[in-house]
């Protein structure tokens, strides 16, 4: 069975920092390109940053460049979102999710590339 549990959310003062870890079992993590997410009450989950599977690619949605960094360690099966500087519009629960590897040609900004997905860990971030 596979689960993805996120941990280190929470609530900060804007301008401050968070990292949120996914770790991942029942999966082969190498294998999977891994994301992050966010979603506020009545709107979509919306992509945030996304990493492959060997951690050599990774990029951001535009609004968190230059203030978050997603990354991994393989040896842990788990993954990061480092958050810096954050704002009041960063609030939402953020949850990560595993897609399995199709090579370099899948924009991995879509959910429906992501087969697994974690519960969700709120962050707030307070003005």
């Amino acid at each position: 069975q596979v689960q993805l549990v996120e941990s280190g959310g929470g609530l900060v003062q804007a301008g401050g920092s968070l990292r949120l870890s996914c770790t991942a079992s029942g999966l082969t993590f190498s294998n999977y390109a891994m994301g992050w997410f966010q979603q506020t009450p009545g709107q979509e989950r919306e992509f945030v940053a996304t990493i492959s599977e060997s951690g050599r690619r990774a990029y951001n949605e535009d609004s968190v460049k230059g203030r978050f960094t997603i990354s991994r360690d393989n040896t842990k099966n788990t993954v990061y979102l480092q958050m810096n500087s954050l704002k009041p519009e960063d609030t939402a629960v953020y949850y990560c999710a595993a897609g399995f590897s199709r090579g370099s040609g899948v924009d991995y900004s879509h959910r429906i590339q992501y087969d697994y997905w974690g519960q969700g860990t709120q962050v707030t971030v307070s003005s």
